[in-house]
């Protein structure tokens, strides 16, 4: 827990160098995975799970041994099921956390092709004159997305947050 704790305090900036290399090396650059994989692994959805995996009922899982289920169907039967307001939570902050990035994309994304869309609203403001309608109107679609999701999944999201403070 203490090493989840610390690498929360290391700023995404000072991992910026190293990610980049690692992606170069793969042969992630342009490409949807070495966007999407940094965003998978951050130290608070580890947290997050961990929190709402330990405040599952060990009762129930002796129960479920005592009835002769093996590790894995209760894993897959019993676990999984309880954790889908957490796993709704973790896919709306994942995916904010992506959608509204823009340094990642940046430097990750070479082609102009693979463009965010954070990455287009900072090119319209580019150049000696700014259509502020066409501005406004790039900031409303690329809110859209987001508030959508979030109304959709909202009570499974308020779940999953406060399953996981327990």
């Amino acid at each position: 827990m203490n090493i989840i704790l610390l690498a929360m305090m290391v700023p995404f900036v000072a991992t910026l160098i190293p990610l980049f290399q690692m992606f170069s090396k793969a042969g992630w650059l342009n490409s949807t995975i070495g966007f999407i994989l940094p965003t998978l692994s951050t130290p608070f959805l580890i947290m997050m799970f961990r929190q709402s995996a330990r405040s599952f009922p060990h009762d129930i899982i002796e129960a479920a041994r005592i009835d002769g289920l093996s590790e894995l169907r209760i894993f897959f039967q019993m676990f999984i099921p309880t954790m889908k307001s957490t796993y709704a939570a973790a896919m709306t902050i994942t995916f904010m956390n992506a959608w509204n990035s823009y340094l990642w994309p940046k430097v990750i994304m070479t082609d102009e092709k693979s463009m965010t869309m954070p990455m287009v609203v900072a090119n319209l403001t580019q150049g000696y004159v700014t259509d502020y309608g066409m501005l406004m109107l790039a900031v409303l679609i690329c809110t859209l997305p987001t508030a959508v999701i979030f109304f959709c999944l909202q009570k499974s999201f308020a779940e999953g947050i406060t399953g996981a403070v327990k």
